[in-house]
Formats: C-alpha cells, structure tokens, sequence
C-alpha cells in the first residue's frame, strides 16, 4: 500500500478527529515530507481534510469520496479481505465486472465507480450516474445456480438494498419486481443482474449484481425526462456524506444473503415491501402488452399474476407497471 492510502486509511479510521503530522509519520515510518506530499495528493483528489500547523491534519466529516480504504472500514470482519476496485469514472461498472469475471476474479469482488458515462439498465436503458452523488458498484458473485434460477438473486439483493436503506433513511422503501427500488413514489435504485454462463453445462459461471443508486443528486440535475419519476436517498436530509458506509452496508448484506439463498427467508420481507403485489399491473411480455393482477412472488423470484381471463401466469422477466400510475402518466 502506498504512503498516500495508508495516510487515508488512518483519517478514515480517525474522521473528524486530528492527528499530527509527526504522529502519522511514526505510525508509517516515513518522514513528515512523506506525509505532507500525500495529504496534498488526497486533497487533490477531493479529499476535504483541515490542516492546522499546531494541530495536525483532520478529514472533514462533511468529506465524501468513496476509496478502497472508505469501503472497507465499513465491512463486517468476514469480508474484509474482499477486492475492491474504486474508479473515478467508468462507462460501466456491469461491464468491467464481467471482464473481471471472464478474467476469474473471486466471490465478492466489488467494482466501485463515482460516475458512469454509459451507466446501463434492464432492457439497454441508460442509467443516469452523475459524479459525486451516487452509488455505481457492481458485485460478482459465484453462486451454485443455473440460469433459470437467477432472478433469486436480483430478488435477494433488492432486499440486501432496501434493508441497507432502512438504516439510513426513516422513509420507507419499496420493490418494484423485479429490481426496482422506491420511496414516495419516486424510483431511487435500480438493479441489473447479469450472468457469465456455461454453455455447455448450463450453469452460471458468475453473476454480476449492479446497483445504481441515487443518494443526493439534486432534482434540477436530473434529466428533464426523470425529474417526475426519478428520487434521491438523502434529497431532504442534511447528512449527507455517507456514501461509503451506504456502499459498505449494501455489500455486507448481499453477500450475507447470497451464501445463504436456499433458506429464502428474505423473500418474505420482498413480499411485505412489494410495491405491485394485489395491484393491477400492465405488463410485456414477447412484445404483447397484458393486464393482469400482481397476486404472489413464488419461491424463485417470479411474479405470479392472476390474468384477466382467471389463469394463473409465473413471468421470470419482462417490463412491469403500476395501471393507475401509468394511466395517470
């Protein structure tokens, strides 16, 4: 680790509070030049960090760059040896995970970005991912699944999402199925999960869970064509640098889930937070739009709809809406 990410990994460790130069400088056993040089690279870097001659050097609470060392403090001791790659800017962090993975990247490995320039949803939509106000992360994950069982997973990381969320918010957030996070009506999150497979067995190699997630981007930043649909975590809330223990708490929770999706007892709290269930839904399905009635999330993550005609209907994908929301739009 360099001089600079150990000087950040010990004020992260310390936020708010002050530590001399000479200080920091016999923990690492560098000179106090070493330490000024890397405290000027980290305030260069965006890093809000006070500096006093009598005093020493402090990292503001108010700071909010999300690094390697910002994550990981955050994460339960049995992931803390996880890889974590953070990035300035990324097209998409979907897409370098795969890479990762093709390339045998391990169970857990988190890809963190502060921007997306190409940030991708379901259905090739794009996924607005504005610097310095968002979560942008990608987790791989190896689960011993086949492909048709996959939804289980954006189910079980919907959840590990909303009760991350319940820690940070008093507002109550709710699932849209399959992979849509929402509070007061306004979609905050969304999740895309992709799988690298095995042709030959059928099997999924590795699944890449993306997580977008709006944390305080403000509403005139939003694209005109979201601004009535679109929400922020923290849009009425004062404290607002706490990305990286958001970032952190989300990780804790999916993979907490994912080693032990067999039990599925997170679907019952996917169930009480739906948004859609006993609702009448407009929905596609191989390009044909259908009414139908939202009446069940089974036990593999699928919508079960009771359709106009009286048929029952399992859909493992496809595009879901709310009728009354969509007829009032």
């Amino acid at each position: 680790m360099s001089v600079k990410n150990e000087v950040l990994n010990i004020l992260e460790s310390n936020k708010g509070k002050t530590i001399s130069g000479q200080e920091l400088a016999d923990i690492l056993d560098v000179s106090r030049t070493a330490v000024w040089k890397s405290i000027n690279l980290l305030k260069q870097d965006g890093y809000i960090i006070d500096a006093s001659s009598n005093k020493g050097y402090s990292l503001s609470i108010s700071s909010d760059v999300v690094s390697e060392e910002s994550i990981r403090m955050f994460l339960n001791e049995e992931f803390k040896e996880i890889p974590i790659s953070v990035f300035k800017s990324l097209p998409s962090t979907n897409t370098k995970a795969k890479e990762e993975a093709i390339s045998n990247a391990v169970h857990g490995t988190v890809i963190f970005s502060d921007e997306q320039t190409s940030g991708r949803g379901r259905f090739g939509r794009e996924f607005f991912s504005p610097a310095d106000s968002g979560i942008y992360m990608s987790i791989i994950l190896k689960p011993n699944l086949n492909l048709s069982s996959s939804v289980l997973v954006t189910t079980a990381a919907a959840v590990g999402v909303l009760k991350a969320l319940d820690k940070f918010t008093d507002e109550k957030s709710q699932i849209k199925w399959v992979n849509d996070i929402y509070i007061n009506g306004k979609k905050v999150c969304g999740i895309l999960t992709e799988a690298v497979t095995d042709f030959e067995s059928g099997t999924v190699e590795s699944l890449i869970v993306g997580i977008g997630l709006n944390v305080k981007t403000k509403m005139e930043d939003f694209p005109d064509e979201l601004k009535d649909k679109a929400g922020s975590l923290l849009l009425n809330q004062n404290d607002n640098s706490i990305r990286s223990q958001l970032a952190a708490e989300i990780i804790n929770n999916i993979l907490s889930i994912s080693e032990n999706l067999e039990n599925k007892e997170f679907l019952k709290i996917y169930k009480n937070r739906s948004l859609i269930l006993g609702k009448q839904i407009i929905y596609t399905k191989n390009n044909k739009v259908e009414e139908a009635c939202a009446h069940d999330i089974d036990e593999f993550g699928r919508l079960v709809i009771l359709k106009n005609d009286g048929k029952i209907e399992h859909l493992s994908s496809g595009e879901v809406s709310i009728k009354n929301i969509v007829q009032e739009k």
